[in-house]
This record gives structure tokens, sequence and C-alpha cells, in this order.
């Protein structure tokens, strides 16, 4: 983090430090996200709670949570978040230029007709929240998308609204290792 304090884990209360230590485990790495998201463990908390139910209860494909994902924070300008998703993009989709494409333009990238409108919806919502209407929401139906669907679309692109807003007030950096993860080298 640029503008705040990265807190030391030593410091952190023990479920902060545990939940580190697992991702750092399981990634091999420390995502910058969890160390700077640590600075107020409370919040740490409650983001991280709310994001894996997100993951963990829905009823799109994670490699479609992640195009939001990336989608999103291109559209935001979140250096984190686009690459660090990027990667997960490239793991979960297979499709190692599929997360560029959708960083800068996601309708220049190859997509189902189902896909683009969950992304132009993810566009809409996010640059021009106050035009959702019935017609959007009715877009998404059409394309195929249940009730179900609709709610998580919108609830990943909700969520990672407010996740590149802190990461970019906390000027947060993306790992070196995101870079090149899934991209086959």
């Amino acid at each position: 983090m640029g503008r705040f304090e990265t807190p030391a884990l030593a410091d952190l209360p023990d479920d902060v430090r545990e939940r580190i230590e697992t991702e750092t485990e399981e990634a091999g790495f420390t995502p910058n996200v969890f160390s700077a998201f640590a600075y107020k463990p409370s919040h740490f908390r409650a983001f991280f709670e709310y994001h894996d139910a997100i993951i963990d209860d829905a009823a799109i494909e994670r490699a479609e949570i992640e195009m939001l994902i990336v989608t999103v924070s291109g559209i935001n300008d979140c250096l984190y978040c686009v690459v660090a998703h990027g990667a997960l993009l490239r793991i979960y989709s297979g499709r190692p230029k599929l997360a560029d494409q959708l960083a800068t333009n996601h309708r220049s990238a190859d997509l189902t007709e189902r896909r683009r409108a969950m992304l132009d919806f993810a566009e809409l919502l996010t640059e021009s929240p106050g035009d959702v209407d019935d017609a959007a929401v009715a877009a998404l139906r059409e394309a195929g998308f249940s009730d179900e669907q609709v709610w998580d679309i919108a609830t990943v692109v909700a969520y990672y609204n407010l996740s590149n807003r802190l990461a970019t007030v906390a000027d947060m950096r993306p790992n070196e290792e995101f870079y090149t993860l899934g991209r086959g080298e």
C-alpha cells in the first residue's frame, strides 16, 4: 500500500493473521490485498466474509466472475484488480489473452452473446448505475441468465466497484507473481 502503512503480520489479530497465512500457503505468496486490507481488521473480516460468500455461493461460473471483475476493474482503472484477477481469469478460463482484452474493452473480446450481455450490464452498472432499469435486467434474462444469476452478476459488479475504489485510494500494487500466472510460460 503506497498511502497507508501496512501492518506487520505479527501485530494482527489471530484470525486475520491465520487467514493471511492460509492465503499465502495456497498462492505461494501473500497477495497484497490481504496485507493492505488488514489495515483495519474489522473491515478485513467483513470484506473477505462477503467475498467468500460471493465466490462460494455463485450461480455463475468462476470464469464468469473473473470476467466481470476484470471488466469492471478495467473501467475503473484499478491496476491491482486488473492484474490480480486477470491472472485468475487466465487460470479459470484457460484463455490467456481474454483478460487483456477485457481489461481494455470487453466489446473487442471474442465472447458469446450471453457473456457479452453480462459484461454490457457490468459496464452500465459501473458507469451509469442510475440507468439500470427493467430493460437492463430483462436483457440479461433474455440472454439466458436466471434471476439468481442476475443477482450474482450485480453482486460481483457492486462488490468490485467497492474493492477497486479502496485499492485506488490505498495505492495498492499487484504482486509481481500475478503478471505471469496463467500465461502458459
